[in-house]
């Protein structure tokens, strides 16, 4: 009964200054508003970064020998998976896999020569774990892993001076220690969606083919793993660890954010980024919910001593302010949290941000921005409002219930 009145009491006393209420709760609601709008834009941006980064890795998990990442060259290779352990793999945590050989090599066209990363791939593996074949805007992808044909960037091919259906000429270091050398024709140009730079860098053959050149065959590079989700790959490895490739002698097995920390870094400190901006913002909210609390309480000293003279006890104005406080802010949280949807559907499909495409690309994010909504982050903007924004009440809250009530009465 006692909170009823409580609550009557407070929704009452909200509104008897309305615009100072409408003022505050419109501040409350663009607090909010920015709180989970900004922080969507921000977790797209970084989770596309992240995407990106594990596509071009590739996979959320990587098999290779153990000097590979810090010596990349044709001596550091593993022994291609046998059927057995391929067989073991047909799990429901491991969504795609797909075997490489990643060496550095040289091309050379009729004009000029480049230093490549020369990919040997199972064509249509690497399709489903790294490689967007939509990506080709000439000529076409590989057809098999023994495919005599190289897919190249759009920006390699430019710089080299060729074209689709040229030959070109690529060497690298065989297991023998010595130079290998073969013609290929350029079947396909591609032209990269996530970093420009990979157009220069990365050029596509067929497994088969890069293994008879090099003189290594059954041998591969690296192995990548793709899980569920990259956000937790625990399940992922326990398949992988529990199967005959934990047991291979000179093979590593890594999680994408031991691969590359920079990314793994990216995503722990993303979580407190959050909570840091959405604290900022409150702070600026809090001084707002401070002030129009205090003004309320000081426009009704008298009648609060009149609430304690006929017997209202201090706990109870207390709680009153406190109701006060907790009713603007659901209110604010309601209509921010409303809002904020409204603003994000709107930009599910996109939005262009092309006109800084190059300092996006240096970061690794595409020109085109996805807002991501995580519930996580809409509990914590709404959690932390209605705490510190309680919290916040209490100070002018205890200084109404502290009032003496003769002084009080008697205040003009």
């Amino acid at each position: 009964m006692q909170l009823t009145v409580i609550f009557t009491l407070a929704w009452r006393n909200l509104w008897r200054n309305y615009r100072r209420t409408l003022i505050m709760l419109l501040a409350i609601v663009i607090g909010v508003w920015a709180m989970i709008f900004m922080t969507a834009m921000m977790r797209g941006m970084v989770d596309d970064v992240i995407e990106n980064g594990i596509r071009n890795l590739p996979g959320h998990a990587q098999a290779f020998h153990p000097d590979f990442l810090d010596d990349p060259n044709i001596e550091n290779t593993i022994p291609a998976l046998s059927n057995t352990l391929a067989q073991q793999l047909n799990s429901p945590e491991i969504v795609a896999w797909a075997m490489r050989l990643k060496i550095p090599a040289a091309i050379s066209s009729e004009r000029e020569v480049r230093g490549i990363q020369l990919l040997g791939v199972q064509a249509k593996k690497e399709a489903n774990i790294a490689f967007d074949t939509g990506q080709v805007v000439e000529g076409r992808w590989l057809e098999s892993d023994s495919d005599k044909g190289i897919v190249i960037g759009a920006k390699l091919a430019e710089r080299l001076e060729t074209r689709l259906g040229k030959r070109v000429v690529i060497m690298s270091q065989d297991t023998n220690n010595e130079i290998a050398e073969r013609g290929f024709r350029i079947v396909g140009i591609y032209k990269s969606k996530d970093v420009a730079l990979l157009e220069e860098l990365n050029v596509f053959a067929g497994l088969s083919t890069i293994q008879t050149l090099l003189k290594a065959e059954n041998q591969i590079s690296q192995v990548a793993f793709e899980g569920k989700d990259y956000r937790n790959s625990a399940p992922l490895l326990r398949v992988l660890q529990q199967s005959d490739l934990s047991a291979m002698q000179n093979v590593a097995l890594k999680p994408w954010y031991e691969i590359d920390s920079y990314l793994g870094t990216m995503l722990g400190v993303m979580d407190g980024f959050v909570l840091i901006w959405i604290l900022v913002i409150f702070l600026a909210l809090s001084f707002g919910l401070v002030n129009t609390l205090v003004m309320a309480v000081f426009e009704r000293v008298r009648e609060i001593g009149l609430m304690q003279a006929l017997g209202m006890k201090s706990r109870l104005i207390l709680l009153q302010i406190i109701c006060e406080a907790f009713l603007l802010l659901v209110l604010g949280l309601v209509f921010g949290n409303a809002l904020a949807l409204l603003s994000i559907l709107p930009f599910a499909s996109g939005i262009d941000v092309s006109g800084v495409a190059q300092g996006l690309e240096m970061m690794g994010a595409n020109s085109v921005l996805y807002p991501a909504l995580y519930l996580k982050d809409v509990v914590t903007a709404n959690a932390v409002v209605i705490v510190l924004g309680v919290l916040a009440s209490l100070l002018p809250a205890w200084r109404a219930a502290s009032y003496d009530p003769i002084v009080a009465l008697n205040k003009t």
